[in-house]
Order: C-alpha cells, then sequence, then structure tokens
C-alpha cells in the first residue's frame, strides 16, 4: 500500500510538470490531439495514397484516450483486406514512414499489448471513419504518445498469432503506407469529425 501511494504521487507529479491542465479552462480539463495523416514518402506510386486524420481527446489527467480515425485515399473497392494502425515510437519522418521506429512500447511486452496497438481496420468505399474509446494509450504522463508517429499499414495485422518473430514485433503488417506525428490542438476538429463517424456507428 505504501509503495503504491508513492507510485501515484510520483505520476502525479509527472503528469503536472509535463502537462499542466489549468481547471477551469476553455476544454474543461478535456486535451486533445491530432495527426495528419500522409503518405510515406518510400512507398510506390501504385500504393494507396492515405490522407487525413487521427485525432486524440483524454479528460485530464485519469480519463481513458478516444480517438477518431479519419482516413481517405484507399481502394474503392470492398474486398480489400483490413489496414492495420499502429504508435511507432520516433516523431520522425525524415525518411518517410521507415524513420519512425518500432511500435512504442514502453512495458516491453509482445505485440499485440504495446498501448498503440490499434488492432484492424477495414475501409469501405476508400475511407475509414471509426471511433474508439477506454484505449489504454495517454496522452500524459511519463508514458505519453505525444510527439510520437502513427502508422498505417499495407496489410492487416495478425494479432501475434503468425508463430514468428516479427509476429510479436509488429504483427506482420507489412509496409508502411502512411504516417504521421501527434501534436497537441483545440477542440475544433474533434467537433466537427465526431458527428460524421458516430452517425456511421449508428447506421
Amino acid at each position: 500500500e505504501p509503495l503504491h501511494e508513492i507510485q501515484k504521487q510520483v505520476n502525479d507529479l509527472w503528469q503536472n510538470l509535463l502537462y499542466p491542465v489549468t481547471r477551469g479552462n476553455e476544454t474543461d480539463g478535456m486535451i486533445y490531439a491530432t495527426c495528419e495523416m500522409k503518405p510515406s514518402s518510400k512507398i510506390d506510386a501504385d500504393k494507396p495514397q492515405v490522407t487525413g486524420q487521427v485525432l486524440f481527446r483524454q479528460y485530464y489527467s485519469y480519463g481513458r484516450l478516444e480517438a477518431i480515425f479519419y482516413l481517405d485515399g484507399f481502394p474503392l473497392d470492398n474486398n480489400q483486406s483490413s489496414r492495420a494502425i499502429h504508435i511507432h515510437e520516433l516523431g520522425d519522418l525524415s525518411n518517410g514512414c521507415d524513420s519512425t521506429g518500432g511500435h512504442y512500447n514502453p512495458f516491453r511486452v509482445n505485440h499485440p499489448r504495446h498501448p498503440g496497438d490499434f488492432g484492424n481496420f477495414l475501409p469501405k468505399e476508400g475511407k475509414i471513419r471509426k471511433y474508439k474509446t477506454n484505449l489504454f494509450a495517454t496522452i500524459f504522463g511519463p508514458y505519453s504518445i505525444m510527439g510520437r508517429s502513427v502508422v498505417i499499414h499495407e496489410q492487416e495485422d495478425d494479432m501475434g498469432k503468425g508463430n514468428n518473430k516479427a509476429s510479436l514485433e509488429n504483427g506482420n503488417a507489412g509496409k508502411r503506407l502512411a504516417c504521421c506525428v501527434i501534436g497537441i490542438c483545440n477542440k475544433n476538429l474533434w467537433e466537427e469529425k465526431l458527428p460524421e463517424v458516430t452517425d456511421k456507428k449508428k447506421r
């Protein structure tokens, strides 16, 4: 119990130092982040040219992360496979998406238990419109995803069941189609996109 209390105090200190949020600000303690998706400069011209945004929202400081995946540029046919989306370690796009490093894995565990292993997304009519809640990644504290990257892969994530080393590292998800760096934003983008992804969910 005393050790648990000390860990909590240390984490609170980290969170207050890294991302202080004043009470009663215009977002009522909600922090927003965006990732502006661009095709990798390293993919062939005939591959999908994916654009759009991945948006994040989290209540300071113990809320669970929510995300909107609002992406365009996939093939229009509906017979394609799902696409894997993950958070990668580095926000470095100097060599296209190839310089973003491996999966963000602060706890040194096997895939698919990294905090940014978001799973598979099936495009419909060339688009991904998805709203996810209760995610394990976090905007705050020492394990923050801020400044890291989101990567969209060419193939489906095998969720660690591929019986090989790569499966436990990255799910054999294949080439990196597009990526972006996560940064703080205001709430406008979230409020603009949320009705569209939640309406599609109901239909």
